[in-house]
């Protein structure tokens, strides 16, 4: 583009005519008009070369650094103990005689060998449920550790499952509720949150470093009205314990996925508008579920469900199979979720055995999945890439490469999105795993996987809304040597860190994945 109007300069005599050059110095003029031209050209190329491609801009709201580390322990482990687990009830009347409490065989350190075994980074306390019962011997009430059979009114629960948490490098969480049927100041809104801010700056201050604050708006319809003054709660949380994540239904820093099941919706953005969300408003369940990818807020979902029916341990209840947790970590972790399974602590103070049978056959399960990713034997390009196909910062090998912090990325002047894998010999898989860099922001709003069928044609596999920090689909198997990742819609440019390609021998596939549908397989929502 450069080179032609000069050598067209050269071969045109009506112009030399024009600018009167005689004929003798034109040709040197010219090759010097080239030489600056090709220097000036090689020199810029050089320029760029030398300089690493710029990044894209990340797409606002962002996470934390809090927020990222939460997100990347993918599960945690509650512990829902105390005297409801001697009373055979779910909500204590906050009346029941504290000597009830009396585990006899009490062993923090196997709650936290069983969630460590199992794989979850975090294990979370229920401190205080909404019997007023303390499980550590606050300074501000009776009705607590101290005033039970248990070790003769001198244990701290609490301070146990510290101790057994810090040696085995796990996380710590409480849930402190914010109801409390026990406490004579509850319904004086003042009185009681000076009450609750108290007991909330002990657990904060004595136990070491904590990790996560879980809290809810559960209370009785008859219950007395009561103010909760959950900004200043949050403040103080934040002031203590700076690295604390805070779960609520509006977050500050996780939120509610609006059940009970561990199952979030098909679509499920981190974002979210917090200002119009009040904790505790049953109507707000549908937008907790979905998130809103106009929000101007990151407050990712969290998903909490049983291993058994009830929350406490009840010796007529059983737990769910491996097979049926393996759903819900589909629908939870799967669905840009954290994954929070309560295993409740018997009247004896132990995990029990059933519960542990389920919990390792899980962890055995998962590990045969996801132990190999498929898609690490292709040969991956993308339909374009920022810098150019050789960029190595961004190239569509990237995708291959274990961890959400390397990604790749288009040609911010494309609007075609597409990563092709091809394999040099036939793969069967049924589950796709997909990741974005989520300190970039969520960007994915629709995808679809295809591949070449026996006739030579694309055909869908299964498509998808949002992805995040991780999505899993599962469809009936594929055979085939070329795929298709094509991102059909983004809020901005789509950066995607991670693919994988995996055999699930486990689950019953019964209808392959729509954004549009919430059919059901194997006892959950298709995903």
């Amino acid at each position: 583009m450069i080179m032609k109007p000069v050598a067209d300069f050269e071969n045109q005599g009506a112009l030399r005519e024009t600018h009167k050059f005689p004929q003798f110095v034109l040709p040197r003029y010219v090759s010097i008009i080239i030489l600056s031209i090709t220097i000036c050209f090689q020199e810029s190329e050089s320029s760029v070369s030398k300089f690493a491609t710029l990044p894209p801009i990340p797409l606002l709201p962002i996470p934390t650094s809090r927020q990222i580390s939460w997100q990347l322990t993918e599960m945690a482990m509650f512990f829902h103990f105390g005297p409801n687990t001697f009373t055979d009830s779910e909500w204590g009347t906050g009346h029941v005689d504290p000597s009830v409490f009396n585990p006899t065989s009490l062993n923090a350190t196997q709650w936290v060998s069983v969630a460590k075994d199992s794989g979850f980074s975090r294990v979370i306390l229920t401190v205080k449920h909404h019997d007023g019962f303390c499980l550590w011997p606050s300074e501000y009430t009776d009705y607590s550790v101290k005033s039970s059979s248990w070790k003769n009114g001198t244990g701290d629960v609490v301070k146990e499952l510290a101790d057994a948490a810090r040696i085995a490098g796990l996380e710590l969480g409480f849930y402190l509720s914010p109801w409390d049927r026990h406490e004579p100041c509850y319904g004086k809104s003042l009185e009681y949150n000076e009450y609750y801010m108290g007991q909330m700056t002990e657990l904060l201050t004595w136990y070491g470093e904590i990790k996560e604050i879980w809290l809810d708006g559960a209370k009785d319809e008859g219950e007395k009205d009561m103010e909760y003054f959950f900004s200043t709660w949050f403040s103080l949380i934040h002031q203590l314990q700076p690295e604390t994540i805070i779960f609520s239904d509006d977050g500050p820093d996780s939120r509610w996925i609006g059940d009970e099941d561990g199952a979030a919706r098909t679509t499920c953005w981190s974002l979210l508008n917090h200002t119009t969300i009040k904790i505790g408003q049953a109507d707000t369940q549908d937008y907790l579920g979905e998130g809103d990818p106009e929000g101007p807020d990151w407050i990712p979902a969290e998903c909490d469900v049983s291993i058994r029916s009830g929350w406490f341990w009840h010796a007529s209840q059983a737990p769910k199979s491996a097979l049926a947790l393996l759903d819900i970590y589909y629908t939870s972790v799967g669905r840009n979720c954290l994954f929070l399974l309560n295993v409740p602590p018997n009247s004896s103070g132990l995990i029990s055995p059933e519960d542990i049978q389920v919990l390792q056959e899980f962890a055995e399960i998962r590990s045969s999945i996801f132990s190999h990713n498929l898609a690490k034997s292709s040969l991956v390009r993308a339909s374009n890439t920022r810098g150019g196909v050789s960029c190595p910062t961004y190239g569509a090998q990237r995708v291959l490469e274990d961890g959400i912090f390397s990604y790749w990325a288009p040609d911010k002047a494309k609007s075609d999105w597409a990563l092709f894998f091809e394999f040099q010999e036939e793969v069967t898989f049924n589950v796709l795993l997909i990741q974005e860099p989520i300190h970039m922001g969520q960007r994915v709003v629709e995808f679809h996987l295809d591949f070449v069928n026996e006739k030579g044609e694309w055909e869908e596999v299964t498509r998808g809304t949002t992805v995040g920090y991780k999505r899993l689909l599962l469809f009936p198997s594929v055979t085939c040597r070329h795929l298709k990742l094509e991102i059909v819609r983004s809020r901005s440019d789509p950066l995607i860190s991670y693919v994988g390609l995996y055999v699930d021998r486990f689950s019953v596939v019964r209808h392959v994945s729509l954004p549009s549908s919430r059919s059901r397989f194997n006892g959950s929502a298709s995903f």
